[in-house]
């Protein structure tokens, strides 16, 4: 049975000014290895803070072994405040995979958490829903779990991207508007994209992740890639085709059409410069 595998927060909700406190310590000679009571001292995160923070850092891709990933680097380096839409959508790209990070997809993304089966189950399938709604339809899925331990750890998930901190914080990836609130209904939809780069590197990491060293692949495998772009960017087929066409005005990518299946060509080297590239553009 799918387990839910959300707790990793203990209670407390992901806040940018939190997770940069991490981050900065992540810059110092012995990183994040240290004791916990070292760790309180050079963050200044409180005892029951300092680990979840820890773990928010490491599933959102910025950090690695106790040290900034090199995605966390480019991200210290150009977006020193975690002000940028792109590190928006970087975060939510990691959190999507739970803890599992670019590894091979699971059979059922619910096989790697509540997370995972949010973005490329549910979602998917409920463009408009109601907190109970999600509550529900997981219970179905995470039927070992109770519905008051679901509600409690999808609450932490939305005010990721929807619910509100509190009354004077809002979500810290509200931005991207993956998920929109209107009263109290859900809306999925009206994401406001990032910028191609970005959507370049998403893509250059689904590649190696599903297709290894191959320099061309049918454009059907990119569309319904599993676990793959469409789901994570919230929109339909058709739309992350207009995205892949935005790349290839970019010399990103070559599109084969007079081939019958048509084709994606890649056209990058390095995956991180996509990503610095996507912070200058």
């Amino acid at each position: 049975m799918p387990k839910l595998q959300l707790s990793f927060h203990g209670t407390f909700a992901l806040k940018k000014e939190d997770l940069l406190k991490i981050l900065q310590a992540c810059t110092e000679e012995k990183g994040l290895d240290d004791t916990k009571e070292r760790l309180m001292e050079r963050t200044g995160l409180g005892n029951q803070k300092v680990t979840p923070m820890k773990s928010w850092a490491v599933r959102a891709g910025l950090v690695s072994n106790n040290y900034l990933s090199v995605e966390g680097k480019v991200v210290l380096d150009k977006d020193l405040y975690l002000e940028s839409l792109i590190t928006d959508w970087l975060m939510h790209f990691y959190f999507s995979f739970g803890d599992k990070g670019l590894a091979k997809p699971p059979n059922e993304p619910s096989d790697w958490g509540g997370w995972s089966y949010l973005i490329y189950n549910f979602l998917p399938e409920h463009r408009i829903f109601t907190f109970n709604d999600l509550v529900q339809h997981s219970a179905t899925i995470f039927d070992q779990e109770t519905e008051e331990k679901l509600a409690k750890n999808f609450t932490m998930v939305l005010k990721v991207y929807a619910l509100p901190l509190n009354k004077k914080e809002e979500s810290p990836l509200k931005a991207c508007k993956l998920i929109t609130l209107e009263g109290e209904t859900f809306t999925i939809g009206k994401v406001a994209l990032p910028n191609p780069y970005l959507i370049a590197y998403f893509l250059a990491k689904l590649w190696k992740r599903d297709f290894g060293d191959a320099t061309s692949v049918l454009t059907s495998e990119i569309l319904n890639q599993k676990m793959g772009l469409a789901p994570i960017l919230g929109v339909e087929k058709e739309a992350l085709q207009e995205q892949l066409n935005q790349l290839e005005t970019l010399a990103l990518i070559e599109q084969r059409r007079t081939v019958s299946p048509s084709q994606v060509i890649r056209h990058w080297d390095d995956p991180i410069e996509l990503l610095e590239k996507a912070y200058d553009y």
